[in-house]
């Protein structure tokens, strides 16, 4: 893939979470009349969520499994995976420019964003168990959660500028404001297709999110002129590109 598509395709995604957000914004101020309070409702919902928490915590163990899955590089060498040839802390390259992307953990370097992640999923994990299979209620106005979880989400979108456990956080914010999210819009529709069309937002809000993170990956190493490993494989792999387009 050529590398001006890069930034195409993360302002075309970028828009796209902007629409959805603004899409959920006028469910949770204008819900629909009809509802469908059907009681299986619930429990499918709260097994769909589940699963994709479950992948998420999957995905922040074994990142290295996942990044096939959702990659700019599909043509061409992978320079991505290539740079993982180099030493690593924490599945990030051992690189100064990295430095803010880990936190360190008595003797263990952890990917701070992952790490956020998988703490958001287990927390979200617990929350769906109590709302959609426990009869759990969201005592505040609906409408406040949807508000609050969207400000988690813009964050978790936001979080490139942010270092360390400041980075942790706001992903594990990201995940809690997408659930929050799914329940207040819940509450306030109680309808199976707008639930349905949530989780698919939502799956979109973290491929986009896993996708901002390698954009920005791929841009600290472009921006680099070190002569390490990684960057010389970057060099071979850029030059392979131009000679196959």
């Amino acid at each position: 893939m050529r590398p001006k598509r890069y930034n195409l395709i993360m302002m075309f995604n970028v828009s796209v979470v902007t629409f959805s957000l603004f899409i959920v914004l006028m469910l949770a101020l204008n819900p629909p009349i009809t509802s469908e309070n059907l009681f299986w409702r619930k429990p499918l919902v709260g097994i769909v969520f589940s699963l994709i928490c479950v992948s998420g915590i999957f995905a922040a163990f074994f990142p290295k499994h996942c990044t096939g899955t959702y990659h700019f590089q599909k043509e061409g060498n992978n320079l991505a995976s290539r740079s993982f040839s180099s030493t690593v802390e924490g599945h990030h390259l051992s690189c100064a420019k990295f430095s803010a992307h880990v936190i360190h953990a008595r003797n263990h370097t952890l990917c701070a964003a992952c790490t956020g992640l998988c703490l958001g999923a287990f927390m979200t994990l617990v929350g769906t168990d109590l709302y959609f299979f426990c009869g759990w209620c969201y005592e505040q106005t609906p409408i406040s959660a949807v508000l609050i979880g969207m400000v988690g989400v813009v964050f978790g979108f936001l979080q490139l500028k942010s270092m360390g456990f400041a980075r942790l956080m706001l992903n594990a914010f990201f995940v809690v404001g997408a659930f929050l999210i799914l329940v207040g819009i819940d509450e306030l529709t109680q309808n199976i297709f707008v639930d349905l069309f949530l989780l698919a937002l939502i799956v979109f809000w973290i491929l986009t999110r896993i996708l901002l993170s390698q954009w920005d990956h791929w841009r600290i190493c472009s921006n680099c002129k070190s002569s390490c490993e990684a960057h010389k494989s970057r060099k071979n792999g850029v030059q392979d590109l131009r000679r196959n387009p």
